[in-house]
């Protein structure tokens, strides 16, 4: 009785979460109505193996890809002679591991020096940039994954946003760290440090400078890797929240290691690769919960019971051309152009279904991006050249009509036109198609 009990309030939870036709207004109902509906649906990607599986395909990758990431990251900075500033940072990403983290740390910062990118000659180099660029597509494959893209970047796109970003991504993070050194070490500030509550206030923001600047990288991951926009404050929410589990989970990792002796006595010089593939295992889950975290958040009608949504084409009709009707109405009135936000906000299904329908549309013509951000919908011809009939053809462009290839055994007034359902039936249909007796 207990166990059915808790199975209906489950339910009921789950109904009020999902299928809420008023949805609370007021704070704090509002936060924790949207919070609820987060949790749910990263609990239930993470059931669903889709992430678990990504993280460990990136596991993998991570293995072959560290040395020559670092190695062509930190060749400007080592032109410049500030590749030390940057070695803090992979100390601490190898510190939860304990003594043996900062000795693989070691390891891998002396294979990064003696790679020599200058002597590795054509072929080499190639086979270098390679790795890395498939490292930053299979994280991309993975973010594509989450925000439902189903195009990757162009290949010609890949290689100059990619190696852009590897190699003046960190020329940026080291002038981040020199602009805050110059700012705590300044005169002013020093002078301003002998006052109290100041002094105390400055030294709290100088130890959390290192978290802030952790914060700032998964944020620019967020936006950056996804094929899509991804809004600054959703993905600095993604951002904060990965950041503060990274830290968690360094320091329960680093209280695991601690005291995992039995496993170095059962795994003897292996222990310390395990290790390293479950802490890379753990980094790669908390940035895909991140970037999942900030999807939900940007695009909260794809909350749904189900992860991928079963289109019927009842449903994909009926949404095209309340899609269609929505654009085109704010439009001859003269205007704003909504966004698709708005209308997956209006329709009240999941996101996933309005943009598989907008694409489509906008493939055939009839819709367009607008605004300065790319982010509206207006019609991409005039409306007295869009018709009902060219919506439907274009939203059943793409499927697998199993209706064309069906063998000639239906009469003509069912293969070419509708009869009315609701008077005709199947003895008319047959008076009218009956075959004249043998004698």
């Amino acid at each position: 009785m207990a166990s059915f009990q808790l199975k209906e309030r489950l339910n009921a939870a789950e109904k009020w979460i999902l299928a809420n036709p008023n949805p609370p207004e007021r704070w704090p109902w509002t936060w924790l109505y949207k919070t609820g509906r987060s949790l749910y649906a990263l609990a239930r990607d993470v059931i669903s193996g889709n992430l678990t599986l990504h993280s460990m395909s990136l596991v993998y990758t991570t293995l072959l890809s560290i040395v020559p990431l670092l190695a062509l990251s930190f060749s400007v900075l080592k032109a410049l002679g500030v590749h030390q500033r940057m070695e803090p940072f992979l100390y601490q990403f190898f510190q939860p591991m304990g003594p043996q983290g900062v000795e693989l740390a070691e390891q891998v910062l002396g294979f990064v020096d003696n790679m020599k990118v200058g002597v590795l000659g054509s072929v080499g180099l190639a086979l270098l940039v390679y790795t890395v660029i498939s490292l930053v597509q299979k994280i991309e494959r993975s973010f594509n994954m989450i925000w439902r893209v189903p195009d990757m970047r162009s290949m010609a796109q890949r290689f100059s946003n990619y190696l852009s970003v590897i190699m003046v991504g960190p020329l940026l993070m080291v002038s981040a760290i020199g602009i805050s050194a110059t700012i705590f070490s300044s005169r002013f500030v020093q002078t301003l440090m002998e006052i109290e509550p100041f002094g105390s206030l400055i030294i709290t923001i100088s130890r959390f400078t290192p978290f802030l600047l952790v914060v700032g990288a998964f944020t620019f991951v967020y936006v950056f890797i996804p094929n899509t926009r991804v809004k600054l404050r959703y993905a600095f929410i993604g951002g904060l929240v990965a950041g503060v589990s990274w830290q968690a989970a360094g320091m329960l990792f680093a209280s695991f290691v601690a005291g995992s002796a039995k496993y170095e006595a059962i795994y003897s010089s292996f222990a310390i690769g395990i290790i390293l593939l479950i802490w890379i295992y753990l980094n790669w889950m908390i940035l895909l919960l991140g970037a999942s975290l900030s999807f939900y958040l940007q695009n909260p009608g794809s909350v749904a019971k189900r992860s991928q949504v079963r289109l019927s084409p009842e449903l994909q009709e009926k949404v095209g051309l309340a899609v269609m009707w929505m654009v085109a109405k704010p439009f001859s009135e003269g205007r704003r152009a909504p966004q698709q936000e708005w209308l997956e906000q209006q329709l009240r299904v999941p996101g996933e279904v309005t943009r598989s329908i907008s694409d489509k549309l906008i493939r055939a013509g009839f819709l367009t991006l607008a605004g300065t951000q790319g982010d509206q919908l207006a019609p991409g011809r005039a409306l007295n050249l869009i018709t009902v009939a060219g919506v439907l053809e274009a939203i059943r462009h793409d499927e697998d009509r199993v209706v064309d290839r069906l063998p000639p055994v239906l009469p003509d007034s069912l293969r070419h036109s509708m009869p009315d359902t609701e008077s005709v039936t199947f003895a008319d249909l047959l008076g009218e198609n009956a075959a004249p007796a043998k004698p």
